[in-house]
């Protein structure tokens, strides 16, 4: 088993992405492959990253279709992550220059979330 570098993730927009995700039932911060995640369980819903070109980002699960549209209506915003995104998921630049649009993100990081967490979690959320 390989040893994956340290990410590091700039702290206004992990703290940002923290207070949307650990809302969520049962969710949880982790590590995978050096950087933070956010779980139910051990399943990933949403993934904090830094690319080769330095810049930060989350990938979330999406309904099947959603990120055929999300990347081709705002490419300077939402990417097909590389390894997830063959899977359906979707990237979001969450630095600066990208002008994240929080409650957007919020929502995408809650879509996730119910793609992934059992069901009687989705429950609680709707409850």
């Amino acid at each position: 088993m390989s040893q994956h570098p340290t990410v590091v993730i700039e702290p206004h927009i992990l703290d940002q992405l923290r207070d949307i995700c650990l809302e969520l039932p049962e969710a949880h911060q982790s590590e995978a492959f050096g950087a933070p995640t956010f779980q139910i369980g051990k399943k990933n819903f949403a993934m904090p990253r830094r690319g080769k070109d330095d810049r930060t980002s989350v990938w979330v699960k999406a309904e099947p279709g959603r990120q055929e549209v999300m990347v081709g209506a705002f490419p300077d915003r939402y990417f097909r992550p590389p390894y997830m995104g063959h899977n359906g998921w979707i990237a979001c630049w969450l630095d600066d220059a990208a002008m994240p649009d929080w409650d957007e993100i919020e929502e995408l990081v809650i879509d996730s979330y119910r793609l992934i967490a059992p069901k009687r979690l989705v429950k609680q959320l709707d409850a």
